[in-house]
């Protein structure tokens, strides 16, 4: 039986999407839906009361993003067919996005990500500080 070379198991892995490899196009996908934007934006628009938001609300509901990020994530998530952008021609124009079925399966995970934080902040928090204390105590 042939040895293979690291190189032809690279290739090989890339065909079966190993995102622990860098080269594996899953791995670019896990980076682009870890993005911080990414699931602050997908779990705002779960959370629509109609499905979906103006690109102001989305602003107004994610108040630390800049206008040039949201702008570039959503346009990144329209790519991925994550989000859907409508434009309704009125004066000022009305530009909406929904979650695809794809983006709301990924909503559910990055929504409970999302809920992950909120209720275990304090206690990671409370880690920090005490490594901190630790770290600061040992090089005295």
């Amino acid at each position: 039986m042939a040895t293979r070379t690291a190189a032809a198991r690279r290739e090989e892995a890339r065909y079966a999407y190993d995102a622990f490899l860098k080269e594996c196009p899953t791995s670019q996908l896990l980076a682009r839906i870890s993005d911080k934007w990414v699931g602050l934006i997908v779990a705002a628009l779960a959370q629509a009361e109609d499905d979906s938001m103006r690109y102001s609300d989305l602003g107004r509901k994610i108040p630390g993003v800049s206008q040039k990020m949201l702008t570039q994530t959503l346009r990144s998530l329209e790519r991925d067919g994550l989000v859907t952008r409508t434009v309704t021609p009125t004066v000022p124009v009305r530009v909406d996005y929904r979650l695809t079925g794809l983006g709301s399966s990924l909503a559910c995970l990055l929504t409970s990500v999302k809920q992950w934080a909120e209720n275990h902040f304090d206690e990671v928090d409370a880690h920090r500080e005490r490594h901190d204390r630790a770290a600061a105590a040992s090089q005295a």
